[in-house]
């Protein structure tokens, strides 16, 4: 038997969660038509949302617990005569067959991201995970630094992806309901964790003359995990807060760039998801991000306020510019697929399942 740890479902959906979301949808794609006594079940907490709509894989709620109590008591005695698969940085450290994904080592390159209590547990528990499991993560980069920092011998890489965001129709009265105009702004998603570095960001478009662009930052920090997220008194700069993805795909649609300007990242999903939508990208040049990206963004020194800036006025004052990265980035975007990084990760748990 497969199971899935399904705590993400009662998680707010950030990178993390979004992939693991697509993963799982792949995943149960994946099966349909194959061996029926090949059981896949996905194990929730309660009150989690079931909005995955699942044709193939079980879904069961079990336990009483939360949180991290959930995973290591609830979850190990639900799936402990089978094969674990955990998505999101975490699972039970004492089952004995299990592929946990691993998105990131930012526990330990940005420990300033993370409340002491969050970092201090994330990092034993990828220590123990490590060699307790089989480890995945969603970029070279990021095998690397797992491999560095967790001693993990072997990681195998499932990227994430974006043509999810093909799938929902775009609410373009977001524009109106925000005061924006089209092609009048740019764009950043993500919440406004200190790795994001608004900050940065922020002092480049306070550098625009009058008439430049507004920045709309997109998303909310959990204050638990993350402490203290970037906040900013310019007119010029608009915090929507969270929005649902019916308003975020309406915003790439109109967007004239996304602003992606982190010092550290595992991977980086909105460049991909602003790429679907034809939106171009003005990133930093960091590894990951590189990794992600290809030849389809302008690359900016992410501690560079005056650069950034620069960066922003040429993609909104120079059409060909434009148009290059728009082409660039709808080519790029392809390179990357949900349904072939869930055959990976489906190819991991069975080859955990058949050493039983």
């Amino acid at each position: 038997m497969y199971y899935i740890n399904g705590r993400f479902l009662v998680q707010k959906t950030s990178g993390v969660q979004r992939f693991a979301r697509e993963i799982v949808r792949e995943i149960d794609r994946a099966i349909a038509g194959m061996d029926p006594s090949e059981g896949w079940c996905l194990l929730m907490p309660g009150g989690a949302d079931r909005d995955l709509d699942l044709k193939c894989i079980d879904v069961r709620q079990v336990g009483r617990l939360k949180g991290h109590a959930w995973e290591q008591v609830d979850l190990f005695r639900a799936a402990r005569t089978g094969t674990l698969l955990n998505l999101c940085n975490s699972g039970p450290v004492l089952h004995p067959r299990s592929v946990t994904i691993i998105h990131d080592a930012m526990v330990f390159r940005t420990p300033d991201n993370f409340s002491l209590a969050y970092r201090s547990y994330h990092q034993t528990l990828g220590r123990i995970l490590a060699r307790r499991s089989v480890i995945g993560t969603v970029s070279d980069f990021s095998r690397t630094e797992l491999m560095q920092f967790l001693g993990a011998k072997s990681v195998f890489i499932v990227p994430n992806s974006a043509e999810h965001i093909l799938s929902i129709e775009p609410n373009d009265g977001v524009l109106g309901r925000l005061g924006l105009e089209p092609f009048r702004y740019a764009l950043f998603i993500g919440s406004p964790t200190p790795n994001k570095n608004l900050g940065t960001a922020i002092a480049a478009f306070e550098l625009l003359e009058a008439s430049g662009p507004r920045f709309v930052v997109v998303g909310s920090a959990n204050q638990s995990v993350f402490g203290t997220a970037e906040t900013a008194s310019s007119e010029r700069v608009l915090f929507t807060g969270r929005l649902d993805d019916e308003d975020v795909a309406g915003l790439y649609r109109a967007a004239g760039a996304l602003v992606f300007p982190s010092r550290y990242e595992g991977f980086g999903i909105p460049p991909l998801e602003a790429m679907t939508q034809g939106c171009p990208v003005v990133a930093s040049d960091i590894p990951a991000v590189r990794e992600t990206c290809g030849n389809a963004a302008l690359y900016v020194n992410p501690l560079d306020a005056r650069g950034i800036a620069a960066a922003v006025n040429r993609v909104f004052s120079d059409d060909a510019l434009r148009a290059d990265l728009v082409a660039l980035g709808r080519a790029r975007a392809k390179h990357f697929s949900w349904a072939a990084s869930a055959r990976r990760v489906v190819d991991a748990v069975r080859a955990i399942g058949s050493e039983r």
